[in-house]
């Protein structure tokens, strides 16, 4: 692999890219990833996520975040977002099936989850919260052939990495044309 994978316990310290003290400020396009790195196929949003941070480090206009779970905390960034483009890993998908489709907001029922949210539920969140809608949000997930204890990907994940990479640069570039 040409990225470095994360170091366990290093990962969640902060974003892939420094936030500014103001999170509130416009930004045109939100990467909002989301896995454990050392659990396998979990780590490929993270992964991901670096990848994004390489590949758009000079464009102002695209903010890449990573975190283990999508908490509430992260309407507010949603919310700041022309567009959202959550990435994920998923269990419920053919190993190595690379997937973009959209997200669509989902009301909450009788209380928030205080641990984690899926993508819909927090864009249904920062809906509710900020009243904001981004103009487009997309889900992009790679399916997991293990999430057992362990820092490498399956082989059939690590093959689909370079049409992850594809599939998640284009759809920035084509947020940033809208």
């Amino acid at each position: 692999m040409g990225l470095p994978r994360l170091v366990a316990g290093e990962e969640w310290k902060a974003e892939v890219r420094a936030i500014p003290d103001n999170i509130t400020t416009p930004i045109r396009c939100l990467i909002l990833a989301c896995g454990n790195t050392t659990r396998s196929d979990d780590g490929v949003g993270p992964y991901l996520a670096e990848w994004a941070a390489e590949r758009f480090r000079n464009n102002a206009d695209v903010r890449v975040v990573s975190r283990q779970q999508w908490t509430p905390e992260l309407a507010e960034e949603v919310a700041a977002a022309d567009s959202v483009l959550f990435v994920d890993s998923s269990v419920s998908s053919t190993p190595g099936h690379v997937r973009l489709i959209p997200v669509e907001a989902k009301a909450g029922n009788s209380g928030v989850a205080t641990h984690h949210l899926d993508a819909h539920e927090l864009l249904g969140l920062t809906q509710a919260l900020y009243g904001s809608r981004s103009a487009h949000a997309m889900l992009l997930t790679v399916g997991t052939g293990s999430t057992e204890f362990g820092e490498t990907f399956s082989e059939r994940v690590e093959a689909a990495l370079p049409r992850a990479q594809g599939i998640l640069e284009e759809a920035v570039l084509r947020f940033l044309e809208d």
